[in-house]
């Protein structure tokens, strides 16, 4: 008698792929318009100045600038862009 069935079935092979989520662009990098910030699930970091909000709360840069990291507020980070000829 056959301890196992033979061959061609198994109980692996099935893993879903990473969703590449997180940080973009970090604090102090220039970025074009358009440009993606943060991929996020949730608002963990919420749009700041010419940041936008996508539907799937991806943030994304409305101008062309600099990044910058703010404060929380609540526990939220900001993001804005500052464009080059902004004061820091």
């Amino acid at each position: 008698m056959a301890g196992s069935k033979a061959g061609g079935s198994t109980k692996n092979g099935r893993d879903s792929h990473g969703q590449r989520l997180g940080c973009k662009a970090f604090g102090g990098m220039r970025v074009t318009a358009g440009s993606v910030l943060v991929r996020q699930k949730g608002t963990t970091f919420k749009p700041g100045l010419n940041v936008g909000l996508a539907k799937d709360h991806s943030l994304f840069a409305k101008v062309e600038g600099r990044v910058r990291f703010e404060g929380s507020e609540r526990g939220r980070r900001r993001i804005s862009v500052l464009p080059e000829g902004a004061a820091a």
